[in-house]
């Protein structure tokens, strides 16, 4: 059970605070947000704070030359709404410029547009109270003054040979070509001083001006397909998030291009099973879910891409009734033989009174942190490089690290999520809150590209149905399903296999088997993944916190 634990193991105890709350990948992170609540920032700024603090820290999760999706919480107007800050293919990056030789995984050609930035920007505008320099200023003094470098941190870099490939990113990460080890010092001068010209310029300078030509030279000098107006038009959007009912409670996901749609559809489908009576992380539960994610993920491959390029049928995909189907080809005893996409369209059309031709269906790293105010604002974001260091290309000059995002690309023109320059790739971030009435009581989220959405409902279904507290639910022994040929990253393929950390049972093991689930037993704390999740008390107005200690994540509670 661990020295803090109640009804699961728990290692750490659940971090309280009446005034604010920050969960984040990394200790000076969540340092870096509580400064800025205590000096009189609110969740956004804190958020500001804390994002670019882990571009430092943490950059091989995250930062500048990335993407993300912000979900923000304004109690005041009791509004949540989403801020996509993911950006497209480049204009040049046609299916035919990779056809012959496949996506790279890293260098230019792996780059997509960076979206994080915008994102930032305009949240902070809408919504913030500091200034962008009092925001950034925690993330400036760590990249000037450097840090000491994480076991966890250092492994990363010993693992990555393309950061010693490009001089600029050799000159930051290595020590003439050796990875620098845990406990040395990491400093990012230029990065430092980038911070300081976005809270001078705002997206200006990194979509039109000075850095904005930093990034195009190191890409243009690395055979990348960007031009100049991939930049300078790009614009993150604001949208309103997607939801579904489940228990009594409110569970809103970001809408597509995210995966967000997964989480919500899993939650429609285990509903009618009783799971606080069969009682979490047991076969019963497990399988249940398991089978409840291949359905979903089902749907994912064959709908989920830009809605700018796709009819996503998110009604239908999301609608009682049509869970109500799919949840037929749940067998509580077996798995489901051939997992095939539903028809959602049908559904709704029949409901909606009209009738339709009936179709034949075909058959990463990332951060997450959430931080709470005083007065009942909560941000929960997640930022993304893609794969760690991203494409492993710094621009020269600027300390920004680009990403790796054209990874998720399909090439099979037949694919909904198929490569079109100035498209938006299928994402696999979810931030979620949940809310009880008017009142929001958990917020949260994890890196781990498939894996987020599988975490996403263990972590739920812990606390609404299991009565985990957070830590217990962080915590708690995870599984991760891979399922051929549904994962993001290229090639796209996988093996078929349910992976089980260690510290699920032996008889848990064995039923799961005997079910015909294809289990792996993996190490008692290697599941992907850093979860951070935030509870509220309606009554007390307390916050509650926990971040995962499968990395560096901490919480801070004021």
């Amino acid at each position: 059970m661990g020295p803090h634990g109640i009804r699961s193991e728990a290692h750490r105890p659940v971090v309280a605070g009446m005034h604010g709350m920050v969960c984040s990948g990394h200790p000076l992170a969540s340092l870096a947000g509580m400064s800025v609540l205590q000096q009189g920032g609110n969740a956004v700024d804190a958020a500001i704070a804390v994002a670019a603090a882990l571009n430092v820290v943490e950059p091989n999760m995250s930062g500048l030359g990335g993407d993300g999706f912000i979900m923000v919480y304004n109690r005041s107007t009791k509004q949540v709404r989403v801020m996509n800050a993911t950006g497209p293919s480049p204009r040049r990056a046609t299916r035919e410029a990779y056809q012959s030789t496949g996506i790279p995984l890293k260098g230019a050609r792996s780059v997509s547009v960076p979206g994080l930035l915008s994102g930032w920007i305009q949240v902070h505008q809408a919504l913030g109270c500091q200034s962008l320099l009092a925001d950034f200023s925690p993330a400036i003094d760590l990249a000037e003054r450097g840090f000491p470098v994480s076991r966890k941190l250092s492994l990363g870099l010993a693992a990555d040979p393309a950061l010693a490939q490009f001089p600029s990113s050799r000159a930051i990460f290595t020590r003439d070509g050796v990875p620098l080890a845990a406990g040395a010092l990491l400093v990012q001068r230029d990065l430092a001083q980038t911070f300081r010209e976005i809270a001078e310029t705002g997206e200006e300078s990194f979509y039109r001006g000075r850095l904005a030509k930093a990034i195009l030279r190191a890409l243009a000098e690395n055979d990348g397909l960007f031009v100049e107006d991939d930049l300078a038009s790009y614009r993150a959007r604001w949208q309103e998030p997607i939801s579904v009912d489940y228990r009594g409670h409110t569970v809103y996901e970001a809408p597509p291009n995210s995966s967000g749609h997964v989480l919500l559809q899993i939650l429609n489908l285990v509903e009618a099973f009783d799971l606080a009576s069969l009682g979490p992380n047991n076969a019963e539960s497990v399988h249940l879910l398991v089978e409840a994610k291949r359905l979903a993920f089902a749907d994912r491959e064959v709908y989920l891409a830009d809605p700018d390029f796709a009819d996503v049928p998110i009604d239908g995909l999301l609608s009682k009734e049509y869970a109500a189907v799919r949840r037929k080809l749940i067998d509580p005893e077996h798995v489901i033989s051939e997992v095939l996409p539903g028809d959602p369209r049908r559904l709704m059309a029949v409901r909606n009174g009209h009738s339709v031709k009936a179709s034949v269906p075909t058959p990463s790293d990332t951060t997450c942190f959430v931080v709470a105010d005083s007065d009942g604002n909560v941000v929960c974001q997640l930022q993304s490089i893609q794969s760690g260091f991203g494409s492993g290309l710094v621009a020269a000059g600027t300390g920004i690290l680009l990403n790796n995002r054209m990874t998720y690309w399909h090439l099979d023109p037949e694919h909904v999520d198929c490569l079109v320059p100035g498209k938006r790739v299928r994402h696999t971030m979810n931030p979620f809150m949940v809310f009880r009435g008017s009142e929001l009581v958990l917020a949260g989220g994890t890196p781990g590209a498939d894996t987020q959405v599988q975490t996403n409902a263990q972590m739920i279904t812990h606390v609404l149905d299991g009565g985990f507290n957070v830590v217990e639910a962080v915590e708690a022994p995870r599984w991760r399903h891979l399922q051929n040929p549904t994962e993001s990253t290229v090639p796209h393929t996988c093996i078929d296999e349910l992976l089980l950390e260690g510290r699920f049972n032996i008889d848990c093991q064995q039923r799961l088997r005997a079910r015909g689930q294809p289990v792996r037993v993996i190490g008692d704390w290697e599941a992907t993944g850093s979860a951070m999740l935030i509870q509220r008390d309606p009554e007390t107005g307390a916050w509650f916190g926990a971040a995962d200690p499968r990395r560096d994540g901490y919480a801070v509670g004021w």
